[in-house]
């Protein structure tokens, strides 16, 4: 895999690499088939696609395409294709070994924002306090290109990723597949059972949920408590960045560039 370069970002992006609160528990290691995520249901969606193609995004997307000179910012002509997709992560509750915990959680949905030269970009739209709104631009199409090769090679499985180490993979049954090479490197490129991942991420992460010493001490890259709506749904958690952050401005949107991995052909 290759590194695509990171350049400015926004000057608040959503913590989306945070696992929200909840104190760690004891449970037998998952063996059977994998639970699935929690979807957005049909008004969020349709919240997302509203957010997604508002006059202020477009024009904030404009301004991102156009932001290296690629295309001039009148002939950016952004445009929404699609529909937007879940994006999962990791779930906190399987790494703390809730029972019947999924192996992931909704975290946001992203809508797949193309400009008239090619380039193409995420939009992640998230439930803040104010309602449903973009949070966050991210360069390329991560998102799309992972939930289309999970689908090929597990159909009906889970796609998520394992942010802390920009790791995709696909769950079903009781195994857990890669769908890049950091997932191969941590699970190996046959895969592995979804009892043995969640060891893995016990390991990995189970000394830094909510209430731990890392959690208390603040550490980059701890998890995070987050409030939830009057629903129950998360709220979104939007922190700002220090040093790699820089607004592109107007709209009340709130964009960044994050570095991306490219697969190889």
């Amino acid at each position: 895999m290759t590194q695509r370069a990171a350049t400015a970002a926004a000057a608040a992006v959503l913590a989306t690499t945070a696992l929200l609160g909840l104190a760690p528990q004891t449970a037998a290691a998952p063996g059977g088939p994998v639970p699935q995520p929690q979807g957005a249901a049909t008004a969020e969606n349709k919240a997302a696609a509203q957010a997604a193609t508002a006059p202020d995004t477009l024009a904030t997307l404009s301004r991102f395409f156009a932001r290296e000179g690629k295309v001039s910012l009148t002939a950016a002509q952004p445009r929404i294709e699609g529909e937007a997709i879940p994006v999962n992560h990791l779930s906190p509750e399987f790494v703390a070994g809730r029972a019947g915990a999924s192996v992931a959680r909704l975290e946001f949905l992203a809508s797949k924002a193309v400009s008239s030269d090619g380039q193409q970009a995420a939009l992640w739209t998230a439930r803040t306090e104010a309602g449903w709104e973009v949070v966050n631009i991210a360069t390329g199409d991560d998102e799309f290109r992972y939930a289309q090769l999970g689908a090929e090679k597990l159909p009906g499985g889970t796609v998520f990723r394992e942010p802390q180490i920009d790791a995709w993979y696909v769950a079903g049954g009781s195994r857990v597949l890669p769908l890049d090479e950091d997932a191969v490197r941590a699970v190996g490129a046959g895969g592995t059972s979804l009892a043995a991942y969640r060891a893995r991420v016990v390991t990995a992460y189970g000394d830094k949920l909510p209430g731990s010493p890392y959690a208390q001490g603040g550490m980059a890259g701890g998890y995070a408590e987050a409030p939830a709506g009057g629903d129950g749904t998360p709220v979104a958690a939007v922190t700002g960045g220090a040093g790699a952050l820089a607004a592109l401005g107007g709209g009340g949107v709130l964009v960044a560039l994050r570095r991306r991995r490219a697969a190889r052909a």
